[in-house]
């Protein structure tokens, strides 16, 4: 569907640019803008490189383990049915991890593998678990205490103070996360409530 969406603004453009007789200024924003995007490509691979190699060394010297082992207890909350010793919820922890720190590139991989895991302790493949839902949702508000991501945009494009982002951000992210967890809640017990 968003490819749609993108090719039709790419044809509107075009042609009010052609209607317009601005089709010259439209090749030079296409050309500029081609340009900036591979600069800051180059930019973000270098904050990723490094965030991704920090996690890695935080995985391999058994950082995540003991992070996600205090972390137990609010797992058990959150997915109180899924298997607390089971891989799902190793990547479960680890992709919250890498969340809370901004570091949603390094989180994909982990999420995903949690979705595969948790889908084959499913019983019914065709329908999320709750536990399923509740992972999605936490992921969706994304809990974030430094969103490298937009520290990096922001002094790329030269902000006087790019870290000036990482309260109102934090706050912002933690609202959602706090909603998106209490609505999926709600939303549980009246399921398990309508089913008796």
């Amino acid at each position: 569907m968003l490819n749609y969406i993108w090719a039709g603004m790419i044809l509107i453009g075009i042609i009010v640019a052609t209607i317009t007789g601005r089709l010259d200024t439209l090749t030079n924003a296409a050309l500029n803008s081609a340009a900036e995007a591979v600069t800051v490509a180059i930019t973000m691979l270098g904050v990723m490189a490094l965030w991704t190699g920090l996690m890695r060394v935080a995985e391999n010297s058994g950082m995540i383990v003991g992070i996600a082992n205090r972390m137990r207890p609010l797992l058990r909350w959150l997915f109180p049915d899924l298997d607390q010793k089971s891989k799902a919820m190793e990547y479960i922890a680890t992709n919250m991890i890498a969340n809370v720190l901004g570091l949603g590139w390094a989180a994909t991989p982990s999420g995903l593998k949690a979705m595969e895991e948790m889908q084959a302790l499913n019983p019914q493949k065709d329908t999320a678990t709750k536990e399923m839902c509740m992972f999605m949702i936490i992921n969706m508000s994304s809990l974030q205490i430094v969103t490298i991501s937009v520290l990096a945009y922001r002094a790329q494009y030269d902000s006087a103070n790019p870290s000036e982002i990482i309260g109102p951000g934090f706050v912002a992210t933690l609202i959602s996360t706090i909603a998106a967890i209490a609505y999926t809640k709600y939303r549980e017990k009246r399921t398990v409530f309508k089913a008796r």
